[in-house]
């Protein structure tokens, strides 16, 4: 099927790394052209040169996304360079407190989670907004979490942060509707690579006692098709919004894990 994203203007945060770079490749091998953003511009210049090499046109942009002028500087410069913004996907994100209960996590902590998964996506979706709303058209895509739909014990400052990413998303697609611009949701289960080795494995092996195999399989189990989401597949879903083989689809939230969330 072709999805018709050849020459869209597609606006990526959070490039550089995994699913960042899954996604960033994903739409390259669409034929996008490409406005590139992170805090680490040595780690994505790696993944702009592959995009590059593939015959892309492909900018980088510096953006902190919890600073909303540069959020707005990181859409002027994509209009600047294409003329248009035709998809936003916010994929830039962190983990928050982990192993942490309601009453030991900190209020700096979870202060500083929900400023990055919620105000951070509120940032660049209020920059590149005008933009669409003048052009009639647009795609947002915000990559959450499956834990901002079931919960889960020990991530509660995270788990909250993407609950409220969820209703930012909804909200949104409800306002930006009349004006022809979809805003979706993809939410990841837990994800093969270099966060899920380091951080969530490791606290459950220390949690629990297991050695890295059996923490791996523990989280495997409890999905219905028993194996770890790749970021491929986060990737494919992110086209599926971004494209208008999905023009009648708003404010939905897509579950990609395996089975878990609604199983």
């Amino acid at each position: 099927m072709d999805l018709r994203l050849a020459d869209k203007v597609v606006v990526i945060t959070g490039a550089a790394k995994g699913m960042g770079a899954a996604i960033t490749l994903a739409f390259a091998a669409e034929g996008a052209r490409l406005v590139l953003s992170g805090r680490d511009m040595a780690a994505i210049e790696p993944v702009a040169e592959a995009a590059r090499g593939m015959g892309r046109s492909v900018i980088t942009v510096a953006c902190d996304i919890t600073d909303p002028v540069q959020t707005e500087a990181l859409a002027a410069a994509a209009r600047d360079a294409f003329g248009r913004i035709d998809v936003l996907v916010n994929v830039a994100g962190g983990t928050g407190p982990m192993g942490e209960t309601a009453w030991s996590t900190s209020t700096e902590a979870f202060e500083e989670i929900v400023r990055l998964n919620v105000t951070g996506c509120f940032n660049t979706m209020k920059a590149v907004l005008p933009v669409m709303v003048e052009q009639c058209y647009g795609k947002i895509v915000n990559v959450g979490g499956t834990f901002g739909m079931r919960g889960r014990a020990g991530r509660m400052a995270y788990s909250a942060s993407k609950w409220g990413l969820r209703g930012v998303t909804k909200s949104t697609a409800l306002e930006a509707g009349p004006h022809n611009i979809n805003v979706n949701y993809v939410a990841p289960g837990m994800v093969e690579g270099p966060r899920f080795r380091t951080k969530v494995i490791p606290d459950v092996m220390d949690r629990h006692g297991v050695s890295e195999a059996e923490a791996v399989a523990r989280h495997a189990d409890e999905y219905a098709l028993r194996r770890i989401t790749q970021d491929e597949d986060v990737a494919n879903a992110c086209l599926f919004f971004a494209s208008d083989v999905s023009r009648q689809i708003t404010g939905a939230d897509l579950a990609v894990d395996g089975g878990w969330a609604h199983l």
